[in-house]
């Protein structure tokens, strides 16, 4: 189907085409099953629904394949979540022992949503993606993948394009499944880079020594960084864009900075003016 022609006013009729002949419902269900290995994993896990007009179900749980792909002809759901693994079916949450319903399992997930990334990129923004503003998606994949399976050794790693505004990326080794909430956070704290909200300026701050993984990450943004911000962003083209890089550099060091950069032409000009100014700063690029 051609996206730019798509409807959204057409997705109730398209729905059930989709679920009827369309859906992997198989390989869906082998993934989510582990071979069967654990007994009543499949059913023990947690599948929420959005309907039409954002109706939220939660606690949807399937004893078989069978089941899932029945109800979901049934329901034709808008947007497919999946939960956790649960100590008991989902489905039976109000009927067991108060405090005994607990989250076993889930998968260790990452969400890499493009609005995050508005502040470098100018060709779109919001949830809107084309070519060129994609490649910070590609980006990110490699150096996320790289430490994933390098640094954590973790082997089993599903990326899925989001349906909308980005990639996700399911870490499904078992000793991912199994992180306590505390290691999660770790794990995520470790690849976590940029901090701070919109009225912070200077989101990334490194110091020395340069922690591996962000060396190993620098190589790879190596390889994209002239084709992207310089040439496909023009990230310095003019005034407004270069204050902007201009405010995160030391001060001291602004005001021959604007000069060169108002006498330069092009955004690799200025680049270079910059790295010739700021060499300790930038030499990495």
């Amino acid at each position: 189907m051609d996206l730019e022609s798509y409807d959204p006013a057409s997705l109730p009729d398209l729905l059930p085409l989709y679920y009827r002949r369309l859906f992997p419902y198989f390989q869906y269900y082998r993934w989510l099953n582990y071979g069967g290995v654990v007994k009543n994993y499949f059913p023990n896990r947690e599948f929420s629904f959005t309907l039409k007009d954002d109706i939220y179900v939660r606690y949807q749980s399937f004893n078989n394949m069978n089941e899932l792909e029945k109800e979901m002809q049934k329901m034709n759901p808008y947007k497919i979540d999946i939960g956790a693994v649960y100590s008991h079916k989902p489905s039976m949450h109000n009927s067991v022992k108060s405090g005994t319903f607990q989250a076993q399992e889930k998968e260790l997930v990452f969400d890499i949503d493009m609005t995050d990334y508005d502040d470098v990129r100018r060709c779109c923004s919001s949830a809107d993606i084309c070519n060129k503003c994609w490649t910070l998606m590609t980006i990110a994949i490699r150096i996320l993948d790289r430490a994933l399976y390098e640094d954590f050794g973790f082997q089993h790693r599903l990326w899925v394009y989001s349906g909308r505004r980005g990639v996700h990326c399911w870490v499904c080794d078992e000793s991912a499944r199994k992180l306590s909430q505390a290691e999660r956070s770790a794990v995520a704290e470790y690849l976590t880079v940029v901090k701070g909200g919109e009225e912070t300026i200077k989101k990334v701050n490194l110091i020395e020594p340069i922690h591996p993984f962000l060396k190993k990450s620098i190589v790879v943004i190596e390889k994209y960084f002239e084709q992207y911000a310089l040439l496909g962003q023009d990230f310095l083209e003019n005034k407004p864009c270069w204050e902007k890089v201009l405010s995160l550099v030391p001060e001291a060091a602004r005001e021959n900075l604007l000069h060169d950069f108002q006498k330069a032409r092009t955004s690799v000009d200025r680049w270079e003016k910059l790295k010739k100014n700021l060499p300790k700063l930038v030499c990495k690029f």
